[in-house]
């Protein structure tokens, strides 16, 4: 497993560190696959009743890392990330999530996917899809609008802007926001909690208040990832890249 992903287990709750804290935790291919080998490892091991992801204090993710996604396109359903996004929308047992600093794109995406999530007090959460020239991912286009309504959702979506966590507190997004130093730490509490619980139990309560959704979350981001790869290589996501790559404005006065 990358170390840009440290994956450990320890009473009954396997718990998902990104750590490439030096390039703010953005996400690259490799990462995607092992986060999604530790989900699958989780999702087998019996002993595993819980996981929890986390990042540093100052940091979740930064997204994903632009230079290794231009590399390293999601060009089919079975690219380390789709595969890591598919793993997640169906793991069967409670996902906990601890959020601080940014939460960009995928940072915040991934989140509607977990159980219960904890921020810190400086956590930042932004999609900002149509700025790069590209569409939501993560079944997120379905997803948070279901949560948000969709005017919150329409103002995440399409403006991209980043919400700050008490505002995520009040959509619902996050369960609590804490100093960013005890997030961590609070959310392996809640963790510890779960673990002691019958894991039947928890399944089969997670299920049901999922249930009819797993299939058409899976059907949605498929019909993402299939916009996504068009728009990717259109002249807008194009100019969006270069002008990121270049550290200036884009110009989609054209697009």
């Amino acid at each position: 497993m990358s170390n840009d992903i440290l994956s450990h287990t320890e009473r009954g709750i396997t718990t998902v560190t990104l750590n490439r804290l030096d390039r703010k935790n953005s996400i690259t291919a490799a990462m995607y696959g092992a986060m999604a080998e530790a989900l699958a490892a989780a999702q087998a091991d019996e002993a595993v009743r819980v996981v929890v992801f986390q990042g540093h204090e100052t940091v979740f993710s930064a997204g994903n890392d632009i230079g290794d996604f231009l590399n390293n396109p999601p060009a089919t359903m079975e690219s380390p990330v789709f595969r890591f996004l598919r793993t997640l929308a169906t793991f069967p047992k409670p996902l906990v999530a601890a959020v601080c600093g940014p939460a960009v794109g995928v940072g915040t995406t991934m989140l509607f996917h977990c159980d219960l999530v904890y921020a810190g007090d400086n956590a930042a959460f932004s999609m900002p899809f149509v700025n790069l020239g590209l569409c939501p991912e993560a079944a997120s286009s379905l997803l948070v609008p279901r949560m948000l309504g969709y005017h919150r959702a329409a103002e995440a979506l399409l403006l991209g802007e980043p919400f700050m966590a008490e505002a995520a507190l009040e959509v619902g997004l996050v369960n609590r926001v804490l100093p960013p130093t005890e997030a961590n730490a609070y959310a392996q509490a809640v963790a510890q909690k779960l673990a002691h619980k019958p894991l039947s139990s928890l399944m089969a309560t997670k299920r049901l208040m999922k249930q009819g959704q797993q299939q058409r979350v899976l059907e949605q981001i498929a019909i993402e990832g299939e916009t996504f790869g068009q728009l990717l290589a259109a002249p807008a996501a194009k100019e969006a890249f270069g002008a990121f790559m270049e550290k200036r404005k884009p110009d989609f006065s054209k697009f």
